[in-house]
């Protein structure tokens, strides 16, 4: 990269996620970026250790909601200006337009990089070798890429990106983007995996914040007007002010809906380092090697795999087992996730957990604010 691009490479992490599949230990008092899961730090620390490979700490922003905003502020000590406080939850299209916003005002030339705050990326020089790769390319040709994840597994739970073509020999490994496809059926999962022509969509993008800013315009109109008050905005008091205007006025979208899957300028970078989302128990088993023997990686002959607290297993085995202080004891089962929070003890097979989610929109309708 060159090191005019190198400066104007800005790094945004969205922390702003409820991480509900990832219930009982993920809650909006402990949201999941905040979670020691894998690593032995927490997955917001190890985001900040990515984006300082790819460039300065006064180039890094947060977006997050108001009730982690202190603990956003003491975990990543970054310049109180960058971390970005959303008044409601309105999605990710807002939050990477606001940070656009706000950053395309103090560099006009800036590129952006929006990172997930809650994932696990082991080898973060490959991250940043291919994000560097993805700046190029959004910078010179003005487009928006997104990193695509090679499937391991045949997931429902994730969206694919249909590859195109290549771009061509300026941009050697990047591809058109034919379509997105959300959360296919389990059967369409098996065929795109078999395939080889689908990417999982990992939630990464790379962009100028000028052309996100357009394309926003273009694709998503409703967007672009609530925005209107950044627009007019000056100075900090006006900023203030024109957040709480754009936050009661805006659609709640994700980017890829409102623009990502409009665009015509999107491209995609297929990678091949490690990656997982931690989204549900299932890839947290999977990223752990739950079935797998070995207890030199903290498993057990039975390939069960103890994250924390005192667990016994007999005739068991293939299970995630995250307990607490109290004995948990499994006898005659196999893959299960058993997850003992303290108030709350959540048995599920691995191979469905993502359906927590149901449990938790549940709760909700039944009041139980205590409990999520």
């Amino acid at each position: 990269m060159s090191g005019g691009i190198k400066k104007r490479l800005h790094a945004v992490i969205l922390a702003g996620g409820a991480g509900e599949r990832f219930w009982p230990a993920s809650r909006r008092r402990l949201p999941k970026p905040f979670l020691q899961v894998v690593g032995g730090r927490s997955l917001l620390d190890a985001t900040l250790s990515r984006a300082r490979q790819f460039t300065s700490p006064d180039r890094i922003w947060i977006v997050c909601g108001r009730e982690h905003a202190a603990a956003v502020r003491r975990a990543a000590g970054l310049p109180r200006g960058h971390v970005l406080v959303e008044p409601e939850r309105r999605n990710t299209a807002l939050a990477v337009a606001w940070a656009s916003h706000r950053i395309h005002a103090l560099d006009p030339d800036a590129v952006m990089a929006v990172l997930p705050a809650d994932h696990h990326i082991p080898d973060a020089r490959a991250f940043a070798r291919d994000l560097r790769s993805a700046a190029r390319a959004a910078d010179t040709e003005s487009v928006l890429v997104t990193l695509g994840v090679r499937p391991t597994r045949p997931d429902t739970g994730y969206g694919y990106i249909e590859v195109g073509g290549e771009v061509g020999a300026g941009h050697p490994g990047l591809h058109r983007v034919s379509r997105f496809v959300e959360k296919p059926s389990e059967a369409r999962a098996r065929k795109y995996f078999r395939g080889g022509r689908h990417l999982w969509n990992a939630g990464v993008f790379v962009w100028r914040a000028d052309r996100l800013l357009e394309e926003v315009r273009t694709c998503s109109p409703a967007l672009h007007r609530a925005l209107a008050p950044f627009r007019a905005s000056r100075g900090a008091a006006r900023r203030l002010a024109a957040v709480s205007s754009v936050y009661a006025k805006s659609p709640s979208l994700p980017v890829d809906v409102a623009v990502m899957e409009q665009s015509r300028r999107v491209w995609t970078l297929p990678v091949d380092f490690r990656w997982s989302d931690v989204g549900t128990w299932a890839s947290l088993a999977e990223e752990l090697g739950v079935g797998r023997a070995g207890a030199g990686r903290k498993r057990d002959a039975a390939g069960n795999r103890v994250i924390a607290g005192d667990v016994m297993t007999e005739n068991a085995s293939g299970n995630l087992v995250w307990g607490q202080s109290r004995l948990v004891a499994l006898v005659g089962v196999e893959g299960l996730a058993v997850v003992d929070t303290g108030d709350v003890i959540l048995v599920t097979r691995l191979e469905g957990s993502s359906d927590v989610r149901r449990v938790v929109a549940e709760l909700k309708k039944k009041g139980r604010d205590d409990l999520t």
